[in-house]
């Protein structure tokens, strides 16, 4: 079997774009890959067009092989742009060798450890109220999630961190108060603290029991983990920003998270981050895979989390099946806060190109985040 082609399909989602990756080959199966970097998917388009060239004739099934190439043959170590075109077509390749052998992917990575993944949803929380996220996380502990999610609160365009801290307090009180202890608490922090802001935070809703504060610093040094761990008891989650097992390193050997948050759709694919959650396994540190994206993320979020014994929670925004429908007609089922695993060979989802085409790219930007003084924050 060779490579026949390699194609980006950037598809506006109606609120956002989506990137996925289709590889052709010879025999007539071809596999379908998601890429992350949000706003910068011209960047990762052309990356894919670059890498076009080296993959076609390539045996596909040579996935490491591959994986070390795109990584290495530019001489320059593979970053986040390279990194998440790498991603989809990692998993492209995987969801061909799936399919040419008729098993789902998780078959090839030793089989089921599990018989379902737990998930958690995007609430209603990225504001200064109250009252809307409460009533958004009591929603969706009544459709059956077994967890709630929400963000550190912005006034419009505006992060304070000293006000933003103070209303996540409330929140935090609030939310447990409205749930009760069944539902597990999470916290995306979205890089956007300082050190004694989050050390504040965190001894403010240590009593709330939350299940873990996400990226609480900025990833760009991640030695500055080492001071908070050891002063606060708040379990901690990071690594959604980080593109390779080199960057996981530190947080993973020196034990500074409880939580690997890697992205399959930045982090190199199912080839890397299965060497990320082998050393993670070495440590007890669990995974809770980033999923900010759409359905081919999420279908290859499930299929590594059903063979990874260390596995925590899934990021899931929305239930599957609610998002491009028609280009991803066959999507994993979502039950009771769960998704369920199918035996549908390699991704056990479908893609539609011609329908795919008819949602044409729309540039857009993320939202940027200032502080009261007028100064830029991270989003």
């Amino acid at each position: 079997m060779k490579i026949t082609d390699v194609q980006a399909y950037p598809v506006w989602g109606g609120h956002r774009n989506f990137l996925f990756v289709v590889i052709d080959t010879d025999e007539g199966i071809y596999g379908v890959g998601e890429a992350g970097i949000t706003g910068r998917e011209k960047a990762v388009i052309g990356a894919v067009e670059n890498f076009r060239d080296i993959l076609v004739g390539m045996d596909p099934f040579r996935i490491e092989h591959i994986w070390q190439v795109l990584f290495r043959g530019g001489f320059f170590p593979a970053q986040r742009i390279l990194t998440s075109a790498m991603a989809a077509i990692d998993i492209a390749l995987w969801d061909i060798k799936g399919k040419a052998l008729n098993v789902p992917i998780y078959e090839l990575f030793g089989g089921k450890v599990r018989d379902k993944v737990v998930c958690y949803p995007h609430n209603r929380g990225h504001a200064l109220e109250i009252t809307p996220l409460v009533e958004s996380c009591l929603e969706t502990k009544e459709e059956g999630w077994k967890f709630v999610r929400w963000g550190l609160p912005q006034d419009g365009e505006i992060l304070e961190p000293r006000q933003a801290v103070l209303t996540a307090i409330k929140q935090f009180h609030a939310v447990r108060e409205a749930v009760g202890d069944e539902i597990e608490l999470t916290f995306d922090v979205h890089t956007r603290l300082d050190l004694p802001d989050v050390l504040w935070l965190c001894r403010e809703i240590e009593s709330t029991r939350p299940f873990f504060i996400e990226d609480p610093l900025r990833c760009e040094n991640p030695n500055s983990f080492k001071t908070l761990r050891p002063r606060t008891h708040v379990p901690i989650a990071a690594g959604e920003q980080f593109n390779s097992k080199w960057e996981f390193r530190e947080l993973i050997e020196e034990e500074w998270i409880d939580y690997a948050r890697i992205d399959l759709c930045i982090a190199g694919g199912f080839t890397e981050a299965r060497k990320i959650a082998g050393w993670c396994e070495t440590h007890y540190i669990k995974l809770a895979l980033h999923n900010p994206l759409g359905p081919i993320s999420s279908a290859a979020c499930l299929q590594l989390n059903m063979a990874t014994p260390n596995f925590a929670v899934q990021e899931q925004p929305r239930k599957t099946g609610e998002v491009l429908t028609d280009v991803v007609p066959v999507q994993p089922k979502w039950e009771d806060g769960y998704l369920i695993p199918t035996d549908l060979p390699g991704l056990g989802i479908e893609f539609d190109r011609e329908v795919a085409k008819k949602y044409p790219f729309q540039q857009r930007e993320l939202p940027n985040l200032r502080r009261l003084d007028g100064s830029f924050t991270n989003w």
